[in-house]
């Protein structure tokens, strides 16, 4: 069932919020894949919210629809007396004294927090792949990666011991693993949710964002992080939209299987009356080139001591993107802020006539973990690519859903303007039945 299945049923007395709590701790402690999914589970917080959301519900006093709905959270989200390490040993037995904001927010409003889940090491990569805690399995497929950094946060929704999961995107860290494990996935605006309580890739662009099964369960999700009512879910017709295919670099080199995802998922949408054009935008090549002197600089900045303090203990592979961060100049990376808020600017009026900008969330599908160790090339390669199109949205301030299509691991993904996402998951919804 999914997330909002569960909360209407609590609606209607028919699941207990307790029952339903320790079915899921029950499911996580028997399941194959328990140690690589989670990195520990919250079982005493569980139970204790859960009753509080049954006695809610008894009394008619829920305060939200996934009041009582257990939750999945990312290990970069701080919990009060429980370990949030980041998929890091620098960060082993870190224990915080207080909840992130938005954890915070969605206890207040009833959710529940099963544990925390794996995930790449201080989120700096796209592909899930943790030799140092644990690598998350792929739901399509045992011997590749489940894409990253919100790798365990997919696949406990994937492999159904979460309803639903809160995640991260600094870079695609939401929408990769969303793809690759046929989850639906949502990359928030810059700034919307709090960071507060987050463990930090790059401030500048990381945001807080949910995996879940439907476009409704990612909108309820978002609604309860905010700590507001449900928002309005009433699908926007696809017949008097206007959705554009952006050209450039996003179909660039795409693998077969994502290609014909994605150009089935186009025929879909145009048979339901969507209005599809083409669009060349140049502001998307210039922002790319600018992400390593945007991200990896500021990354080593917020880590450099804490790594360097104890490199050994880190993936060489990961050891070695943060430090490429500090041989950047800092007269570079205040002049690639400056260009990339310009092209920020013109890339919104390149767009302004248009509703969404659909691309492939990933040109390929989930690499091989094993290859990965042990071919230096392929890693690079794979990396880079896992996240060059889903770097679009996060380089350019934009909201991005992105929906599972005919093909296994292979997401379409739909951009819109920043704070558009109420009305891009009401769009999300309406194409969520034309791919069906």
């Amino acid at each position: 069932m999914t997330a909002a299945d569960l909360g209407r049923d609590i609606e209607k007395g028919k699941v207990n919020p307790v029952e339903l709590a320790e079915y899921f701790l029950s499911e996580i402690e028997s399941h194959p894949h328990r140690d690589r999914i989670y990195a520990r589970t919250t079982a005493p917080r569980a139970r204790a919210e859960a009753m509080a959301a049954a006695a809610r519900a008894k009394s008619g006093l829920r305060r939200h629809p996934l009041d009582g709905v257990p939750l999945s959270w990312k290990d970069l989200f701080d919990t009060a007396g429980t370990a949030t390490e980041a998929g890091s040993a620098l960060l082993k037995h870190r224990i915080p004294t207080a909840d992130a904001e938005v954890l915070r927010v969605a206890t207040l409003m009833g959710s529940v927090c099963l544990g925390k889940t794996h995930m790449s090491e201080l989120a700096f990569s796209g592909l899930g792949l943790n030799p140092v805690t644990a690598t998350p399995p792929c739901i399509n497929n045992p011997h590749s990666v489940p894409g990253g950094s919100s790798s365990g946060a997919a696949a406990s929704v994937a492999y159904g011991i979460a309803p639903a999961a809160v995640g991260s995107d600094t870079g695609g860290s939401v929408r990769i693993p969303s793809a690759w494990n046929d989850l639906v996935g949502l990359k928030t605006t810059h700034g919307r949710l709090s960071l507060k309580g987050v463990v930090p890739l790059a401030e500048s662009f990381d945001t807080v964002g949910p995996l879940a099964h439907t476009v409704e369960d990612c909108a309820l999700l978002l609604s309860l992080l905010e700590g507001t009512r449900a928002p309005d879910l009433t699908p926007l017709p696809l017949s008097g939209l206007r959705l554009a295919v952006l050209e450039t670099l996003a179909l660039d080199d795409l693998r077969e299987a994502p290609a014909k995802g994605f150009d089935d998922a186009l025929a879909r949408l145009t048979r339901a009356g969507a209005q599809i054009t083409r669009l060349q935008a140049p502001e998307v090549a210039s922002a790319l080139a600018l992400a390593g002197t945007l991200v990896a600089p500021e990354a080593y900045a917020i880590w450099e001591a804490t790594i360097e303090a104890a490199p050994q203990l880190m993936f060489p592979r990961i050891l070695e993107r943060f430090r490429t961060g500090g041989q950047a100049k800092a007269s570079d990376h205040i002049a690639a802020w400056r260009k990339l808020r310009t092209l920020r600017a013109s890339y919104a009026q390149t767009t302004a006539g248009y509703d969404a900008i659909l691309i492939p969330t990933a040109p390929i599908l989930p690499p091989h973990a094993g290859r990965l160790m042990t071919d230096e090339a392929y890693y690079v390669t794979e990396n880079l690519l896992a996240l060059r199109n889903t770097r679009i949205g996060n380089l350019l301030d934009q909201c991005v859903l992105t929906l599972p299509t005919s093909q296994p691991a292979c997401g379409l993904s739909l951009m819109a303007a920043p704070g558009a996402e109420y009305r891009l998951l009401r769009i999300g919804l309406a194409a969520e039945a034309a791919l069906r």
